[in-house]
């Protein structure tokens, strides 16, 4: 009677009656699993083999933020008669009112980080050294639209560059008074604000060499890589960044213009595909400016921290380098990476990333393992590949002079590579030392 009874209760969408009712989901984390007490419990008898019930199933959530301890009314923008600065916003619903949106600065958090005390944009262009009108228009606010009527217009150069894997890359670089303010942007508020300690890109102290290195001797290492990251971080979530640090709503409005990018709606595309200009039209983080890394890097905290907690759940190591995304691990992240991608992957798009399959690897401990170009099979190594490559381009300079060898076109090819050469002796020493010897041979 009790199993007809059992039967009929799953038929119809119940559980189980002497189903375990599963713990609750912490509100503050990622990926929950089993606590060890229950793993204990339900573990099977020895001898015995584990169930898929038994197993652990990570389970995603998405992460919880504590609402600041404002009212509604104190959090509301104030509603005035006159203008309570220049270039404030109109009350669109009532005419001749005003928002004032520099009352909600957040001195404790902005004290925290030592930035500077910014409310209104006159603050804004007084640090800066700027009058304030020419900060607004280094903003795009003059343009229709908010953006350049065509690229003579725009506060950057635009240029298009063919991807190794297909595709085009946009590079926007900025003019030099717009570069000068962006520049004092990242040293001043930027790279004062701590990134994930999974983040080794563009942070100080970090390179490629600590991004590979948790990922030495793993069983197996897991390469995914974000497609079009910078133009995928829109001015929205730019502005929520300088928010978090504590900046008043109308600061961190012009500050996010000022580090992201509206291009002409009539820029050339160089492909037969037009159509793929549509990414890059709403207003992004553009790839040249000296800024992106930072933003990008405080943008992608929340992915971080999901993806390293599905990573300890997976027993696993996470690191992420720009837009390559690293994990590394035993045999049981092999074995449940059926599991573990998926979830990856889910995570990534929840956080309005998007992973491009094309550059999707799976490297087992039996077959050449590399990370951000680096070899971690046994230790952190330059390629061999790579070291022969460059071996042979300097020797051909020696022999036939380096105009003969600088095929892409590189302004300055010799300080090019030198550059490639230092990065060398950074991870091998003695190979940077012979590629010096050769590189010696050329400049004299």
């Amino acid at each position: 009677m009790w199993r007809l009874f059992s039967f009929l209760w799953q038929l119809l969408g119940g559980r189980s009656p002497d189903s375990r009712v599963s713990e609750p989901i912490s509100p503050g984390g990622t990926v929950s699993e089993r606590t060890a007490s229950s793993s204990a419990a339900l573990s099977p008898a020895p001898g015995r083999k584990k169930s898929k019930a038994d197993q652990k199933r990570p389970v995603l959530v998405p992460l919880t933020y504590r609402r600041p301890r404002l009212s509604d009314r104190e959090h509301a923008p104030e509603i005035v008669s006159e203008s309570p600065y220049r270039y404030a916003l109109p009350y669109v619903v009532s005419q001749g009112k005003y928002l004032d949106l520099s009352q909600d600065i957040r001195p404790e958090l902005l004290q925290r980080w030592d930035l500077p005390l910014l409310k209104t944009p006159q603050d804004l262009a007084d640090w800066l050294h700027l009058p304030v009108g020419q900060v607004a228009w280094l903003s795009g606010r003059f343009g229709e639209g908010g953006r350049p009527a065509d690229a003579s217009k725009a506060h950057y150069r635009y240029s298009w560059k063919k991807k190794r894997s297909g595709g085009y890359r946009l590079i926007e670089s900025p003019l030099p008074l717009l570069r000068q303010v962006q520049e004092q942007i990242l040293d001043e508020i930027l790279s004062r604000v701590p990134v994930h300690q999974a983040a080794h890109g563009f942070c100080a102290g970090r390179s490629v060499v600590t991004n590979a290195a948790p990922h030495v001797g793993q069983h197996v290492v897991i390469r995914l890589d974000l497609d079009n990251f910078y133009s995928r971080v829109r001015h929205s979530r730019v502005v929520a960044v300088f928010r978090g640090m504590g900046f008043s709503r109308e600061v961190s409005l012009w500050l996010a213009k000022l580090v992201t990018s509206a291009i002409p709606s009539n820029l050339e595309f160089p492909g037969d595909q037009p159509g793929l200009l549509r990414l890059f039209l709403p207003r992004h983080l553009p790839q040249g400016a000296p800024t992106s890394p930072a933003v990008a890097n405080l943008v992608a905290y929340s992915l971080d921290v999901r993806l390293a907690g599905l990573a300890r759940a997976f027993s696993a190591n996470y690191t992420r380098y720009g837009d390559d995304l690293t994990f590394s691990g035993s045999a049981e992240l092999s074995q449940g990476s059926r599991l573990f991608l998926p979830l990856a992957q889910a995570i990534i798009r929840e956080e309005r990333f998007r992973v491009n399959s094309r550059k999707r690897r799976f490297m087992r401990q039996s077959t050449r393992q590399e990370v951000t170009g680096l070899v971690v099979n046994e230790k952190v190594n330059y390629s061999r590949q790579e070291y022969d490559r460059l071996k042979a381009t300097l020797h051909n300079c020696v022999k036939t002079g380096w105009e003969s060898q600088n095929r892409a076109g590189h302004p300055d090819f010799l300080a090019h590579l030198r550059g490639r050469i230092a990065y060398v002796q950074q991870i091998s020493p003695l190979r940077g030392a012979k590629l010096l010897a050769l590189f010696t041979r050329i400049v004299r």
